[in-house]
């Protein structure tokens, strides 16, 4: 399909290009100050790993997805983003190796459509490739185009992550869970499963202030913060988090080594924090290398990540050549 629908707007009129943004450091959590009510203990207080008994699951489901996207064409000064989004879902059981068990992947352009001449706009509906529109704020040039796009490619990655989550819920055995890179609190299904965790790299988001919020991001190695419920951000739904510190981070950064973990809002997450994160700090290993990202990238999403790069269209890197013009001397 990609040959295709980009041969069908360039002969439509649209000019061809070849430019491939800037790696995105991945998503991030909302930079902004949510606030917190702490539910294992009467403020935000700081638990010892040492003596914790780790959770053991007879399975582990992992989940992961990138995203790759380009200016394929202009039609005058709006640029047309190719991108492609895919997530999959590998499970570890008792011969400790991991195997595909679900994955997917998209294909989408990403422009204006109203602000693209008649012959481009009808090869891309003509196309079969699903269109996907910037808000009309954010029309026009590149500076203003290409930061919206990027924010619809992260949707879609988002979206496909979540349905694919929730469509192998319904495949998870007793004592099997699923491990997503992200949130659980966008979906219902997922925060509200007993066997499902979100793990949460970036740290955007405020959810204490004062000692609470040092407790947290000082928080030693081999140590969890107890069990907070993050108030409501709009359609997200309740649950319960904690943080947990995979490497000691004196010497590097405060967020050096530290996750957020999501969990489901219920009593039983608070008896299983501590099991949860040391089960979780033994994920470490294998190193996450060379991804740069290691000290805070459990190894099989690692994994997951890896393997759906190696499926992903080679045509969407950066080239590794020189992009100055070819003068023939």
């Amino acid at each position: 399909m990609t040959r295709s629908w980009l041969d069908a707007i360039v002969a439509a009129g649209a000019v061809p290009a070849s430019h491939v943004p800037e790696a995105s450091v991945g998503r991030t959590d909302v930079a902004e100050f949510t606030g917190a009510d702490p539910v294992e203990d009467d403020e935000l207080r700081v638990h010892p790993l040492a003596d914790a008994r780790p959770l053991a699951p007879g399975a582990a489901c992992f989940l992961d997805g990138i995203e790759q996207w380009c200016v394929a064409a202009y039609a005058g000064v709006t640029p047309i983003v190719r991108a492609y989004v895919a997530a999959a879902i590998r499970r570890r059981g008792s011969n400790r190796r991991l195997r595909t068990v679900a994955e997917d992947a998209e294909e989408l352009a990403i422009t204006r459509l109203d602000r693209v001449p008649d012959a481009v706009r009808g090869a891309l509906e003509a196309a079969g490739v699903r269109v996907v529109e910037v808000p009309a704020e954010a029309a026009g040039p590149p500076a203003r185009a290409l930061p919206a796009a990027h924010v619809e490619v992260q949707k879609a990655r988002a979206a496909l992550e979540r349905r694919l989550a929730e469509r192998h819920l319904a495949a998870l055995g007793a004592d099997e869970w699923l491990v997503v890179d992200g949130v659980l609190s966008d979906s219902a299904a997922l925060s509200t499963h007993p066997r499902a965790l979100g793990i949460v790299k970036s740290h955007g988001a405020e959810y204490f202030e004062g000692a609470e919020l040092e407790r947290a991001l000082t928080l030693p190695d081999g140590h969890r913060t107890g069990v907070f419920r993050p108030r409501s951000r709009g359609a997200r739904r309740d649950i319960h988090s904690w943080y947990v510190r995979l490497w000691p981070w004196q010497g590097n950064d405060l967020l050096y080594g530290l996750l957020r973990v999501e969990a489901r809002g219920h009593p039983d997450t608070i008896a299983q924090a501590s099991g949860i994160s040391v089960w979780l700090r033994r994920e470490r290993a294998p190193l996450s290398t060379p991804d740069r990202r290691w000290d805070r990238l459990l190894y099989p999403i690692h994994d997951v990540e890896t393997y759906l790069r190696a499926r992903a269209p080679r045509d969407l890197l950066p080239a590794a050549g020189s992009r100055l013009p070819r003068t023939g001397t």
